[in-house]
């Protein structure tokens, strides 16, 4: 599957390069829950402008990347993309961010299985779950809510769910959780 392929040469460069990093989104929510196709993968990493230079030297013609893209991301904590140009597999990154929950989101990162041969860094289950409830609210898109489900369902029994119901107030999805909740009656 050429998306596998791309998003662990992803992972391998910023191994390489000794960027902290997790994967989030879709990806890490068909680590931890049901699997789906997607053809794109989130990642949140912490960079400085040298490695973001090493970053985009990393990547041969077959990959758009744009340094200028990535520094701009860097001055404004905001986000770029690395796209497969042949397939138009897609890699969003996100920029680290220095309020409490990206902070405490980003200390509870965790190793897990990419596949039977490669582990990666992931965001911590209850951490998808709050982070697929933000884009929820943000664009009520179902697919968000299935993965939560997903997670619920093959994750539920080790899941953290006072982390999930402490934060989902403090982000402000509490509704939409419990009636997540209520529905799946956990």
């Amino acid at each position: 599957m050429i998306e596998h392929d791309v998003f662990g040469c992803v992972i391998d460069v910023l191994e390489r390069l000794k960027i902290p990093y997790m994967i989030g989104g879709s990806v890490a929510a068909i680590a931890y829950g049901e699997a789906r196709l997607t053809l794109d993968m989130d990642v949140v990493v912490d960079m400085n402008e040298n490695q973001a230079r090493q970053f985009a030297a990393s990547f041969d013609q077959e990959f758009y990347v744009n340094l200028d893209s990535i520094l701009e991301a860097l001055r404004s904590q905001g986000h770029f993309n690395l796209i497969q140009s042949e397939k138009g597999i897609k890699v969003d990154f996100y920029l680290l961010k220095n309020d409490a929950f990206g902070q405490e989101e980003f200390s509870r990162k965790r190793k897990e299985a990419f596949d039977e041969k490669k582990q990666a860094i992931f965001v911590s289950p209850e951490d998808v779950i709050l982070k697929k409830l933000e884009w929820y609210k943000m664009g009520e898109s179902q697919k968000h809510i299935d993965d939560v489900k997903g997670i619920l369902k093959i994750s539920g029994p080790k899941l953290d769910l006072p982390y999930i119901d402490k934060w989902a107030e403090i982000i402000g999805v509490q509704n939409i959780w419990q009636k997540l909740k209520d529905d799946l009656q956990i």
